[in-house]
C-alpha cells in the first residue's frame, strides 16, 4: 500500500477493492466489472493475503459455479432440470407478450425465452422491461405438464447496493485534497493516475459527467481503443449501450401502444455506440430527440419528463489535423444527416477522443480504489439528489461570444466536475475556473465545427471566454485548432453576409407577393398604365427551423413557375395518405402558374407498401389532372433517395425533406390543417438554383 491507499482503506472500510485482482479475473471473463466487483467485496474484503488467495478461489468458484457462459445453456437449463432450483449470475431481461397478455423472462445465456416470471420481481425493478439488469436469481424447474414453461423465477436480487449513506461519502472526501480525489477517481475506474496528464484526466471526468448530471448531452469521437463505451457498458448499472445503431422512438422515448416511456425515463444515461451507424427509419425520431435534448421533455400522445443524459460515441477514421486545416471537412464529419446542426447544437460538449490513450495493461492500476457499484451509487444519488448548476451560476462570469446554449453547456459541464470531484463542498478559485476553461474549450469545439459547417455566420461566436478572479477576461481555445485559419475564419462556400441579407429580403418579398396573388388577388395598380413589376429570382439557400410557420408551397416554388411547361418531381416518399395529399397539393400549386402542361413524378416504395394503393391514389389524381390538360406521368423506383423538384425553365428546387416538412396535426380541427403556410414545419434546409438550359 501506498499512502494513498492507506487514506482511502481506512477512511471506505469495505468499500474498496484491490483493482489488479479484477484485472486478473477480468481477462478471463466477460462479466461487468461491477459484477466482478461485487464478488470481490463479498469474498475478498480484507488486507490479509491468506484471506485474499482464498477469497479469489471463492469468486472463481462462484463464477464456475453460478456464472453460465452462452455455449453451456444446455447445461445450464439440465442443471436446473436435474436439481431443481440453481442460482445464477446473469443479466435478465423481461417481456411482455400481447397475443398471450402475460410477461416472460429470459436469461442472456440460459438460452430460453419462456421463463415465468413473479409481477412483484419487475413491479419493483422496471429497469428488468428496459434492458435487463444483472442480478442473482434462482431459477426453479416447474414439473406441471399442464403449463408451457419449463422454469420459473423464485428469487431475484439486482447486484447493486441495498442502502447507500451520501453524507458519509462526503465526509469520506473530507480527508483528501482535490490532486488525491482525483487520483482516486481514475484508479476507481482502473487506470493509473501516475501515467496520465491532468489533461488527460480531465477528460476521463468528463467521460464521468452524463453520470452525475441530468439532461447533460455530449459527444465523443476518437480511435478505437480507447475505451469510449467502457463506462455504460460495464462501469454503471445506471447507465445502458445502444450498439449496432438502431433507434426507435417507442424504444428511446414512449411507446404508444404500451402506454410506457422508453430508456431515457429508466436509466440514468442513454448512450449511443458506433454513433456514425445510427439508423433512423422515422424521422420523428430526431424531432422528439431535439425536444428531449433542449429541455428534458417531449410530447408523444403524453408530455414526458426525464432526467436521462444522452451520450454519443463513436469513431473518427480521419486525421484530425488534416480535418482542422481542411475547409470542407469538419471533426462531426463521421455523423449521419439525421443528426444535423440542431442535434450538434445541443451538445454540452466534444471530448477530443484522439486525445486518449490506446487501452493497454500498462496503464492499469494495481492500487486500491472504490467498488465500482460503490462509486456508482455515488454517481447516482447526485444525478437524482443534488444540483450544483445554481452554485456555478452564481460564481461564473462569462464573455460576451457565449450564447444561450453556450452558457447552459458550459454550466453543465462545470456543475457535473463539481459532483465528481467536490461533493462535498466547494472548489479553489484556481479549481473552479480549471473546470470552466476546459467545459468552455469542450463547447468552443462544438461551435467551431457547427461555424464551418453552416454557410452563414450563425455560429460565428466562437471566441468564448470568461472573466478570472482578477476580472480579467480569459479567450479558450481548443489545442488542435488555435491559429488554424481554415477553422478560425472558415470560407463561406454558399453565401456570405451581405448575399444572405439581401437574399432573405428578396425571399420575403416574394412570398408576400405570392401570398398576395394567391389569397387576395393582384393588387390595383396607381395608374392605368401602369404593368406590375415582378421581383427579381435569385438564387436562395436557407433554413426552415423546427416550429416555423408561413412556409407553402406557393411561397417557396411559386414564384419560380413563371414561364415552365414542365416539372419533374423526385421524392422517394410519395407513397403513404398524406405525403400523396401533400403532393396533390403540389400540384394545385403548379396549376396556378397557369403554363405547366406536364408533371413527372418519380418516387419510391417498400415491401411495406401495397403498391396497389399508390396506384390506386395517384391514377385518381392522375384522370382529374387530365381534365385540367395536364399530364401527370408517374414512375416507381425503389432505390431512388434524392430529392430534387426541376422546371425546364432551368430552376431547381431542392428541400432537403422532400415536400413532407410539414408537422402532423394534433388534431384535424386545428389551424394549418388546410392552410399550410400556417401548420408548423420541420426543420430542413431549402435551396433553389438555376442551371443552363438548352433554350
Amino acid at each position: 500500500m501506498d499512502e494513498l491507499d492507506r487514506r482511502l482503506t481506512s477512511t471506505f472500510d469495505g468499500k474498496v477493492v484491490r483493482k489488479d485482482l479484477l484485472h486478473r479475473i477480468k481477462k478471463g471473463t466477460n462479466v461487468p466489472t461491477f459484477v466482478l466487483e461485487f464478488l470481490l467485496a463479498r469474498y475478498c474484503a480484507s488486507d490479509d493475503q491468506a484471506e485474499m488467495d482464498a477469497g479469489m478461489e471463492a469468486v472463481l468458484a462462484t463464477l464456475q459455479d453460478n456464472y453460465v457462459r452462452p455455449d453451456e445453456a444446455n447445461a445450464a437449463q439440465s442443471k436446473v432440470a436435474t436439481k431443481g432450483k440453481h442460482r445464477f449470475i446473469d443479466k435478465v431481461h423481461v417481456r411482455y407478450v400481447e397475443k398471450e397478455k402475460r410477461h416472460w423472462a429470459s436469461l442472456e445465456n440460459f438460452n430460453s425465452q419462456r421463463i415465468a416470471i413473479g409481477e412483484k420481481f419487475y413491479r419493483d425493478n422496471e429497469r428488468l422491461l428496459e434492458g435487463g439488469i444483472w442480478a442473482e436469481v434462482t431459477l426453479s424447474h416447474n414439473d406441471i405438464e399442464d403449463d408451457d414453461y419449463a422454469f420459473y423465477i423464485e428469487d431475484l436480487r439486482p447486484i447493486q447496493l441495498s442502502r447507500f449513506d451520501f453524507q458519509q461519502y462526503t465526509d469520506g472526501r473530507n480527508e483528501f485534497t482535490r490532486d488525491d480525489w482525483l487520483n482516486v477517481i481514475m484508479r476507481s475506474v482502473g487506470l493509473d493516475p501516475s501515467k496520465l496528464s491532468q489533461r488527460v484526466k480531465m477528460h476521463f471526468v468528463a467521460r464521468l459527467a452524463p453520470l452525475v448530471e441530468p439532461n447533460y448531452n455530449y459527444i465523443e469521437l476518437g480511435p478505437r481503443g480507447t475505451g469510449k463505451s467502457y463506462f455504460f457498458s460495464e462501469f454503471s448499472p445506471y447507465a445502458t449501450l445502444i450498439s449496432g445503431g438502431q433507434a426507435t422512438k417507442a424504444t428511446l422515448f414512449y411507446n404508444n401502444a404500451r402506454r410506457k416511456v422508453g430508456l431515457v425515463g429508466y436509466w440514468d444515461t442513454v448512450a449511443f455506440d458506433e454513433v456514425g451507424g445510427i439508423k433512423v427509419r422515422d424521422p420523428d425520431t430526431i424531432q422528439i430527440m431535439k425536444d428531449f435534448m433542449a429541455n428534458g421533455r417531449f410530447s408523444r400522445g403524453a408530455e414526458v419528463i426525464a432526467d436521462a443524459s444522452l451520450s454519443f460515441v463513436g469513431n473518427i477514421d480521419l486525421s484530425v489535423s488534416q480535418v482542422v486545416n481542411s475547409t470542407e471537412y469538419d471533426l462531426f464529419q463521421p455523423l449521419p444527416p439525421e443528426l444535423d446542426l440542431a442535434i450538434m447544437d445541443r451538445f454540452a460538449a466534444y471530448i477530443p477522443g484522439w486525445e486518449f490513450p490506446k487501452n493497454s495493461s500498462s496503464f492499469l492500476t494495481s492500487r486500491y480504489g472504490f467498488i465500482t457499484d460503490y462509486l456508482s451509487e455515488a454517481f447516482h444519488y447526485q444525478f437524482k439528489h443534488t444540483n450544483r448548476y445554481e452554485e456555478v451560476n452564481r460564481r461564473i462570469r462569462l464573455g460576451k461570444a457565449v450564447e444561450g446554449r453556450d452558457e447552459k453547456g458550459i454550466k453543465k459541464t462545470v456543475a457535473a466536475f463539481l459532483k465528481v470531484l467536490h461533493p462535498n463542498g466547494a472548489p479553489s478559485d484556481e479549481e473552479f475556473e480549471e473546470y470552466v476553461a476546459y467545459a468552455m474549450e469542450c463547447r468552443r469545439r462544438v461551435k467551431e465545427q457547427m461555424n464551418k459547417r453552416k454557410p452563414d455566420d450563425e455560429f460565428a461566436l466562437i471566441n468564448l471566454s470568461y472573466f478570472n478572479s482578477d476580472g480579467a477576461e480569459v479567450v479558450v481555445y481548443c489545442p488542435e485548432s488555435k491559429d488554424v485559419a481554415a477553422t478560425q475564419e472558415p470560407t463561406r462556400r454558399m453565401l456570405n453576409v451581405s448575399q444572405q441579407t439581401e437574399i432573405q429580403s428578396d425571399a420575403d418579398e416574394t412570398s408576400v407577393a405570392s401570398s398576395t396573388k394567391v389569397q387576395s388577388g393582384p393588387a390595383p395598380s396607381t395608374t392605368d398604365n401602369t404593368t406590375p413589376v415582378q421581383p427579381q429570382l435569385r438564387e436562395q439557400h436557407f433554413t426552415i427551423m423546427y416550429g416555423d410557420t408561413g412556409h407553402s408551397y406557393e411561397s417557396i416554388v411559386g414564384p419560380y413557375l413563371s414561364g415552365a411547361k414542365s416539372v419533374v418531381v423526385e421524392d422517394p416518399y410519395i407513397r403513404l395518405q398524406h405525403q400523396i395529399q401533400n403532393f396533390v397539393r403540389f400540384c394545385e400549386t403548379i396549376l396556378k402558374s397557369g403554363t405547366v402542361k406536364k408533371i413527372e413524378l418519380v418516387t419510391g416504395y417498400d415491401d411495406r407498401t401495397q403498391l396497389a394503393e399508390i396506384h390506386e391514389k395517384l391514377d385518381d389524381l392522375k384522370q382529374s389532372l387530365l381534365e385540367v390538360d395536364v399530364i401527370l406521368d408517374v414512375k416507381l423506383n425503389p432505390n431512388i433517395h434524392d430529392r430534387e423538384i426541376r422546371l425546364d425553365n432551368g430552376w431547381v428546387i431542392k428541400i432537403g425533406r422532400g415536400l413532407d416538412f410539414y408537422q402532423r396535426p394534433m388534431s384535424w380541427f386545428e389551424v394549418g390543417v388546410h392552410d399550410l403556410s400556417l401548420r408548423k414545419c420541420l426543420e430542413t434546409k431549402v435551396d433553389i438554383y438555376k442551371i443552363k438550359t438548352d433554350s
